[in-house]
């Protein structure tokens, strides 16, 4: 039986040197694990269908769906600030695109289905472990508001990978506005392939930010776009405590969603300093460091750009730097707004930045849990002079209490009445996240196990970040001492 998608493929369409076409790898026997129904519905595909053997088979790559053109893409990519002038997808295989019911295009992509010309001498598979992470934390990321890539289908292959030892396999399939990454530019340049360049530039700016096609520098707008987008992308990680790990700039995506959740990772006491990622020795991709580094991989972007900015290499840098010296306003911009709204402030005064950050301060000195003080400051927000669900949060309570005075002095300078602020903080400071040690508890579950309730309980709590759950309140909680994840690991 041949089954059809509603592919309407444009990157396939794009020259041979952007990709390699390959099929998936067959394996033995695929069993679905989850099926993200709302999402087949918002792409136009049946979710019964695939819930059935044969849609097993698809989201595993034993079956390719008619219309289907299965690449891998080309990119290149900066690890760890080194750069490797090709990488590609080794271990994913884009199968097409789709329209989905907002009109926008989505690729599907399989992930963990063989391997492809870009392997590098890898199995091109993915262990269950790695593919759960990365189903549960991207699904929590597009339900607190995050913009990142989904998480279709998780299928187990009935086969083993081996990695230090031998582990089930799996596939991912995920779903993405596009996987065109910094690292898609950086291919093309550093083969000096101008025209190549052009061409993906041009791809983008269509697919991505139709808006800029006819404007007047349509490639020095699009390097603004992409600064914009990934300024406050970061942001917006910094404001729930979220650690990319690895933000290379082959995962550094263009359309600015999160993207490749390997060693990636949520605070639960707050330090700037944290670090997960066991590959990340030098901390170079610690929480605080991410703003930094988005602006570092966003340079190496204008640096590809440059001969389309001007044959003029001088005026081109010039034009380079003007733009991304705009990163820094942006990202603070759409930070310190956060902040704003974390803390309950409806209108901007000249102090809110110092109080926002002496309370970040206050944590760091007393290890408070960073989810949890936002969302008891919400409760606070009722009855200021109640503070005491934030203050078993700090080792030395009286540094929250220094803090409150002043933060109970600007709420009472605004008009909002407290129900009303409490609603608006409860809105922006989640009482879910994917708190690591749960994430693990899954993992350990399911891969030693075949137990996947902790998973779906797991994945139903993550999909109402902002409600109470009583039911279920102690997915809130930090970890004890004994459960905490002090390193996260790549899934390669």
């Amino acid at each position: 039986m041949t089954v059809h998608f509603p592919f309407q493929n444009t990157y396939a369409a794009l020259p041979a040197s952007f990709f390699a076409r390959v099929a998936p790898t067959p394996v033995a026997s695929p069993r679905l694990i989850k099926l993200n129904r709302p999402l087949a519905k918002h792409l136009g595909l049946d979710p019964d269908w695939l819930e059935s053997p044969e849609g097993a088979e698809i989201l595993a790559g034993k079956r390719v769906p008619d219309g289907a053109e299965p690449i891998a893409m080309a990119y290149a990519g900066h690890q760890f600030g080194h750069f490797v002038p090709q990488l590609g997808d080794g271990r994913a295989i884009l199968l097409g695109e789709v329209i989905d019911a907002d009109g926008v295009r989505r690729d599907i992509q399989l992930k963990g289905s063989g391997p492809t010309p870009f392997s590098r001498r890898g199995d091109g598979r993915a262990a269950l472990g790695p593919v759960l992470r990365e189903y549960i934390v991207s699904e929590a990321m597009a339900a607190l508001g995050i913009p990142t890539t989904r998480s279709l289908a998780a299928v187990m292959t009935g086969e083993s990978v081996l990695r230090e030892t031998p582990l089930p396999g799996a596939v991912l399939t995920r779903v993405a506005s596009s996987h065109i990454r910094v690292g898609t530019f950086q291919y093309f340049a550093a083969r000096g392939d101008t025209e190549g360049v052009r061409r993906l530039a041009d791809h983008v700016i269509g697919r991505h930010y139709p808006q800029l096609a006819n404007v007047d520098r349509p490639y020095h707008a699009l390097l603004e776009a992409v600064i914009g987008r990934q300024a406050e992308l970061v942001a917006r990680w910094l404001l729930v405590g979220f650690i990319h790990g690895v933000m290379n700039t082959d995962n550094t995506s263009i359309s600015g969603e999160t993207i490749d959740y390997g060693p990636c990772a949520f605070m639960d006491h707050y330090d700037p300093a944290t670090v997960f990622s066991s590959i990340d020795e030098q901390g170079r991709y610690a929480y605080a460091n991410q703003p930094r580094i988005a602006l570092w991989n966003l340079t190496r972007l204008a640096e590809c750009l440059l001969p389309l900015f001007s044959d003029d290499q001088e005026k081109a840098i010039s034009e380079a730097q003007s733009a991304l010296s705009d990163f820094a306003e942006r990202f603070s911009s759409a930070y310190q707004a956060g902040l704003r709204s974390k803390l309950g402030l409806f209108t901007v005064r000249d102090g809110d930045p110092a109080l926002a950050q002496d309370l970040l301060d206050a944590m760091a000195k007393n290890q408070a849990d960073f989810t949890l003080t936002f969302r008891r400051l919400s409760d606070a927000a009722l009855d200021p002079a109640d503070g005491r669900g934030v203050r078993q949060l700090f080792a030395d309570p009286t540094g929250y209490d220094e803090w409150a005075a002043r933060w109970r002095q600007r709420i009472g300078d605004e008009p909002q009445d407290p129900a009303a602020r409490r609603a608006a903080m409860r809105a922006v400071n989640p009482a879910f996240i994917p708190r690591n040690h749960r994430v693990e508890a899954v993992i350990e579950a399911a891969v030693n196990r075949d137990d996947f309730a902790l998973f779906e309980e797991l994945l139903a709590v993550l999909s109402k970040p902002y409600e109470d759950q009583p039911a279920l309140s102690g997915y809130g909680d930090p970890p004890e001492p004994h459960q905490r994840v002090l390193q996260t690991f790549c899934g390669t």
